[in-house]
């Protein structure tokens, strides 16, 4: 396939007048020796070629061009590598109306010299899936990755290293309008936990109201990417995820599709596998009065505080134990006066529970209570 990237050289021993003379172009290409496709940036695709250059000692005009190919201009950069200190970049320019521009090299010796040239190329990206594979007891998930790379930019590569990160490197062939899919990464007996999560912004909070109805709590895995748990080595890339499970025989159950955000080293994160009605919680404001309440010179309301008490219920109908993180939201400034279970504050407005629940026992649920008495702060009516 030809090639939409051109690289040619004019040399010589005087180009004193180089500004004055016409661009010379020239037919050879010097043949790539080595390509790296860089895509550790999700944005944007790096390539860094390796070519040798024929150099004259003196001043050498060296064209780069090309045609059907979204490289960003200044991006490009050219390096020496066998006599970085021999030869010398004095200026770049770019003609008008042409997807090209024009080194001016000056060279201490007549050398064959290997130079890397980068710039970044549009149209070629890369994408990542994972399937995940949990145990019967959805105590273990194994988890592999695909690194899926898509070549629409017009340029064909030949013995490509497609890098992701450091120490992730694939050497392929990449043709122009060629989709790839690689085998990143394979962590057999992933430890995960299964929490279900209830979120009193997004959940009702009287479930027997809205009886006729399927409401369910979010249930999800929880994994943490960490070399406990088998990974911990990097990074995970954003990447939708298909979940099943080991049904005990021989085969598998579709749980469903999630996205997997970006996930760094030693953080979790949870990946959600449907609703389930075998946990349920009930809320209810049972306090909501004005205290402290300011007014102006015409009696009139401007300021007040709210006294509140608010009670959920949870129960479990599961025969095993669970874990619930329950999310409650207070807006504005607040202050806590009582609170019967421990909380993490994620922010100003928003508390986190993590609520461990025990089995049912016969046929009656576990059950366990939640009160908050806090106050809201220089409300206006």
């Amino acid at each position: 396939m030809k090639q939409a990237i051109w690289f040619a050289a004019a040399a010589g021993l005087m180009f004193g007048t180089v500004a004055a003379q016409a661009r010379t172009k020239l037919a050879a290409l010097p043949q790539r020796e080595s390509v790296d496709i860089r895509m550790d940036n999700p944005t944007f695709t790096l390539i860094e070629e390796e070519r040798i250059l024929t150099l004259r000692k003196g001043l050498n005009q060296v064209d780069f061009a090309w045609q059907s190919v979204s490289i960003d201009p200044d991006s490009i950069r050219l390096t020496p590598l066998d006599h970085p200190d021999g030869v010398r970049i004095l200026n770049v320019s770019f003609p008008p109306g042409e997807a090209a521009l024009v080194w001016e090299i000056a060279s201490d010796g007549d050398w064959a010299e290997r130079v890397r040239i980068s710039y970044l190329l549009g149209q070629i990206d890369r994408l990542t899936a994972y399937k995940a594979v949990a145990d019967k007891d959805e105590t273990k998930l194994d988890l592999t990755a695909y690194l899926i790379v898509r070549n629409f930019s017009g340029e064909p590569f030949a013995s490509a290293r497609i890098r992701l990160d450091a120490d992730s490197v694939f050497e392929r062939d990449l043709a122009d309008g060629q989709t790839r899919q690689l085998l990143w990464m394979q962590t057999r007996a992933l430890p995960v936990k299964k929490v279900w999560t209830w979120d009193s912004a997004l959940q009702p909070w009287d479930p027997e109201q809205l009886e006729r109805q399927n409401i369910g709590i979010p249930v999800r895995y929880r994994l943490v990417n960490e070399k406990a748990a088998g990974l911990g080595q990097a990074a995970l890339w954003p990447g939708k995820v298909r979940l099943f499970q080991d049904d005990g025989h021989d085969s598998t159950i579709f749980l469903g599709e999630d996205n997997l955000s970006f996930l760094p080293v030693g953080e979790k994160a949870e990946l959600y596998i449907g609703d389930s009605r075998d946990i349920v919680v009930t809320q209810r404001k049972m306090k909501e009065e004005q205290i402290n309440i300011r007014r102006n010179r015409k009696e009139q309301i401007v300021l007040f505080d709210m006294d509140e008490i608010l009670t959920a219920k949870i129960e479990n109908f599961k025969d095993s134990p669970a874990v619930l993180t329950l999310i409650e939201r207070i807006p504005g400034q607040w202050e806590m006066k009582s609170c019967s279970l421990p909380y993490v504050r994620k922010d100003a407005e928003t508390l986190e529970f993590e609520i461990a629940l025990p089995a049912r026992n016969g046929d009656k649920p576990a059950v366990v209570q939640l009160e908050m008495h806090y106050q809201r702060k220089n409300v206006r009516p």
